[in-house]
């Protein structure tokens, strides 16, 4: 994922400025799909898979037909591939969002000395969003521009309008993202306060006034003791969220016949967004316990409660100073959300809290306490979603770990790419876990162009097999000068297939839109798309992604596939930080040995780049020696022949020639 420069300009929030998403030529595609898999393959499967290709791609062939049908599509619509990769990558998961789906950024702990600090820091918190949210609705945003390859382009902020005005509604085959319009109803003045699994409607708005800090801090001091009111405490309707999508549109459609649900399901779906405020956890709370806790709250036992998971935006404020926040992922990217959370804590570090109240609000009404009712069905779902939450707990298998060797200054010395000597990194280290390569995702913004979100570079490149390869297999067969070589020509395949995919090059979104037309032609299932390669390809036991801040914080996610590895990486000056995630009831995975032998990856690239660095130096010293030499020998010669035709010594003095 590219770093974002800012611009002080107002961003216009016009789409048509930018480019639309182009169709890639269908024999790159096909040529570059075959490149990617053919060393993940065996020999048998990559002939039946390459004789698969050649015959979609034939001339008059489906694929040619496809591709026209592509073409048409493009040129309608203003981005071709937008409503096909939301539904394959995100609606149509059936998986529970907690882990399986949604990230969450761990926010720096935070030292709450006494309870009302926590409460203080929620405040502050919600006043940030409130101020975000006005620029948002100015359209005074800074527009992002990208850094790094093709640095300068401006970028679609369509994705930061979604942040606080969207809902994913459950469905039972195909979820919905909802957008609030407002043009259509008004915009939402309120946030959900969860406290002890227990929902409040905060106003934020009063009297047309929005409210500040120390009205803010009233408000949620109010709420926590509304929430320990032991005889007004309702069932753990929030748990709900956290089931599979099929089942939580089942049980919601079981809510829905009840008034007083509609309501408070009206009130949550319409919302601003969600703050948590959790009670503490527990004594330890390692980088990787708060990440933990941030994914699924902890089950029912904790805070898995005291979620709601289908709201964009999740701000968790913990009594024992676990903080962090929670998305619904559908609705933008990690970057989007790195952007808005920065602001919000250097707005938070930069302005110390003034708690007065503002005179024009003399007295406060009390915030409302979300009501349910509840049958006895209703409690039996509450049960399996919280035993299900509670396996899924204890199946994560997070490991957080700060790299303190070097970072990416060190990376930049030797002319590399941080985030392409990481990737080829990774695939060092997972070839130390398990003696193959396999099909890897990297998230590549496409927001160079209308409504454009990700498309994935291919980190498993032959390029990047080589050099493993030489680096295990071969460490003593393979000299250091050629694994080097290779070293270098893994980083340049990595860049150049990044480079493909920001502009709209890769394999994977044009490969999706050819067998979603081939659906919606009701061709049937193609052979192309049936193919063992094809299931390989989309099995990401690899998924990763480059989540880079400017705040202390970092991002984690889980894994997408059962047998696979969730690996988020933020890069700084002088250390990088990797969130590990699998599954305890995988026997292929194990978070801390992938750690273990990434950090050995790392190490040894090191070492490897040091020790050519050294060489050459060596070697260039060398060359200036043998070259001063050689000059003294030519000034000799030199000499010597003035010397055998007599020059007269005092015309030698005269032209200063003579030593």
């Amino acid at each position: 994922m590219p770093v974002l420069d800012r611009d002080a300009s107002k961003d216009s929030g016009g789409r048509d400025a930018l480019p639309k998403l182009p169709v890639p030529n269908l024999k790159d595609t096909l040529d570059r799909y075959l490149s990617c898999m053919k060393h993940l393959l065996t020999e048998e499967q990559f002939n039946k898979t390459q004789n698969i290709v050649t015959q979609f791609g034939a001339p008059g062939g489906v694929g040619e037909l496809l591709q026209s049908k592509l073409t048409e599509r493009s040129e309608n619509m203003a981005n071709w591939v937008y409503d096909y990769w939301l539904n394959d990558m995100y609606l149509n998961n059936r998986l529970a969002l907690p882990v399986n789906s949604s990230p969450a950024m761990v926010f720096p702990q935070q030292n709450f000395k006494a309870p009302i600090d926590s409460l203080r820091f929620a405040a502050h918190l919600i006043s940030g969003v409130l101020e975000y949210k006005t620029h948002l609705d100015d359209r005074n945003l800074p527009a992002d521009y990208a850094r790094g390859q093709l640095a300068g382009t401006r970028l679609c902020m369509e994705q930061y309008y979604r942040l606080f005005t969207s809902y994913r509604l459950p469905g039972p085959e195909r979820d919905t993202l909802v957008a609030q319009e407002s043009s259509v109803m008004p915009e939402p003045e309120h946030i959900i306060v969860a406290c002890k699994n227990q929902f409040f409607v905060l106003d934020v708005m009063i009297n047309f006034r929005q409210l500040n800090q120390r009205d803010l801090l009233t408000q949620l001091e109010k709420i926590v003791k509304m929430a320990d009111n032991e005889e007004e405490q309702l069932p753990p309707i929030g748990l709900l969220t956290s089931d599979g999508r099929t089942e939580w549109a089942e049980s919601r459609s079981v809510l829905m016949r009840e008034s007083t649900n509609r309501d408070s399901l009206d009130m949550i779906e319409r919302c601003l967004c969600l703050v948590c405020l959790d009670d503490a956890s527990g004594p330890e709370l390692s980088d990787t316990t708060r990440a933990m806790l941030m994914l699924h709250g902890g089950g029912l036992t904790k805070n898995g409660g005291n979620r709601w998971y289908d709201k964009p935006m999740q701000f968790i404020v913990g009594a024992d100073g676990c903080c962090g926040v929670v998305c619904e992922h559908s609705a933008f990217e990690g970057i989007v959300l790195v952007q808005c959370t920065e602001y919000l804590l250097k707005c938070m570090i930069g302005s110390p809290s003034k708690l007065v109240r503002a005179a024009s609000v003399s007295e406060l009404p009390a915030p409302r306490r979300l009501r349910w009712k509840c049958t006895p069905e209703i409690h039996k779902l509450i049960t399996s979603a919280a035993d299900k939450l509670q396996r899924m707990v204890k199946n994560l298998d997070m490991s957080v770990h700060k790299f303190h060797d070097y970072g990416k200054e060190f990376i930049k010395k030797q002319k590399m790419s941080p985030d392409a000597y990481i990737q080829v990194a990774l695939q060092l280290g997972f070839y130390r876990c398990q003696g193959r390569p396999v099909s890897t995702y990297e998230s590549a913004s496409l927001r160079r162009f209308q409504q454009g979100r990700v498309d994935n570079i291919r980190s498993a490149t032959p390029e990047a097999f080589a050099f493993v390869k030489a680096m295990t297999e071969g460490k003593n067969s393979t000299s250091d000068t050629e694994k080097m070589e290779l070293l270098k020509g893994a980083i340049t395949a990595q860049t150049s297939y990044t480079r493909l995919a920001i502009t709209g090059m890769a394999i994977d979104n044009h490969l999706l839109g050819l067998r979603e037309l081939a659906h919606e032609m009701k061709m049937g299932k193609l052979e192309m798309f049936k193919d063992e390669a094809y299931l390989i390809s989309n099995q990401f036991i690899l998924s990763t992604s480059q989540v880079p801040t400017t705040v202390e914080m970092f991002c984690c996610y889980g894994p997408v596939v059962p047998n696979g590895y969730g690996a988020c990486y933020n890069p700084q000056s002088d250390h990088i930080i990797f969130s590990v995630s699998s599954f305890h009831d995988s026997q292929q995975t194990c978070s801390a040995e992938f750690v273990k032998c990434l950090v050995q990856g790392l190490r040894d690239i090191r070492d490897l780049c040091n020790k050519c660095n050294a060489d050459c130096a060596a070697t260039e010293e060398r060359k200036d020696q043998k070259t001063a030499i050689f000059s003294l020998c030519c000034l000799h010669q030199f000499l010597c022949l003035l010397y055998q035709y007599c020059v007269p010594i005092h015309l030698l003095k005269k032209q200063s020639i003579l030593l």
